[in-house]
């Protein structure tokens, strides 16, 4: 075959211009520190990064789930808390209005203090955190309880509120009111939980209202029972907070891992960039400089 000036300057041309895209490659990658600008480059490396993209998203999903968790979490603690404080005060109270030797006078000025502890516990029960209810279930637009200062009203919603915080893992996040802050007046004080909560305040605020030293022992038991329960409720949130702190120190690993996968995939090797860089450089040059003693001027130049 023949080969002619035109060939070798063509074969050249095209042989520096490959060069010329190999350096721009490598100045790309150290530009944008990454293997690949484009999937074309190199699809291995993109369908890897997909995946391990998506690892990196649920990860930081699950994080931001476990903190949502934390939140009801602490409040509903906090919350539990002050009612316990408050039933603490009732049990006081009702030891000392159970004592012959008060007046009228003395349990009336009882029976204004549960009133105002009622009122507190009501409260309690609408706690809200960014506008939500957290005692009312799912239906957290919504107070479970409403008192006018005369009648008490609740309208409970007993669907538990379930987080994932992580593959596969649901925490109940949420502490039912009507298991707390009940109201039920049609119930016998003897019942098992009384009349609720809210019923027992209520009923006791009766007696002492109507009653001249009256027998006041079954809400000694009455509120030591809620007050049992309202320990119950928060040594179950303790134990899901523990179990939530396991969840996010495994999750904190689990992003370490996933970005460092991320990054092994997509990102490069500066020094070795770099190296293979200044080894084109060196190889273009000699091609040009083989180029230039290749294409030398022909007869036809001279004859113009």
């Amino acid at each position: 075959m023949r080969v002619t000036q035109s060939m070798l300057s063509n074969n050249t041309l095209r042989n520096l211009s490959n060069s010329y895209q190999k350096l721009g490659k490598y100045q790309e990658q150290l530009s944008s520190q990454k293997k690949i600008t484009r999937p074309s480059d190199d699809p291995v490396v993109v369908f890897k990064g997909i995946s391990y993209r998506t690892s990196v998203n649920d990860v930081e999903q699950y994080q931001k789930n476990i903190s949502e968790v934390n939140v009801w979490m602490e409040n509903t603690e906090d919350a539990l808390d002050k009612a316990g404080s408050s039933i603490q005060r009732v049990n006081e109270l009702v030891l000392q209005a159970n004592s012959g030797a008060l007046t009228n006078d003395d349990r009336k000025k009882i029976e204004d203090e549960i009133e105002e502890i009622k009122a507190q516990l009501v409260s309690v029960a609408n706690t809200q955190v960014a506008g939500r209810y957290i005692f009312n279930g799912s239906d957290i637009l919504k107070a479970p309880v409403n008192y006018n200062g005369s009648t008490i009203t609740t309208a409970y919603n007993n669907d538990t509120i379930n987080i994932e915080v992580s593959s596969g893992i649901n925490l109940k996040a949420n502490t039912l009111g009507s298991e707390v802050f009940n109201y039920d007046p049609a119930k016998n004080l003897s019942d098992p939980g009384g009349k609720g909560l809210l019923g027992d305040l209520e009923a006791l605020q009766t007696e002492l209202k109507n009653g001249d030293n009256p027998d006041l022992s079954q809400f000694i038991k009455n509120f030591q029972s809620h007050l049992d329960n309202i320990s119950s409720k928060r040594s179950s949130i303790g134990a899901t907070m523990n179990r939530v702190e396991l969840i996010s120190t495994r999750l904190d690993s689990q992003e370490i891992i996933a970005n460092k996968m991320v990054s092994e995939n997509e990102d490069i090797d500066v020094a070795e960039v770099i190296l293979k860089m200044q080894t084109q450089e060196s190889i273009h040059r000699a091609a040009l400089s083989v180029g230039s003693s290749i294409i030398q001027p022909t007869l036809v130049d001279f004859l113009r």
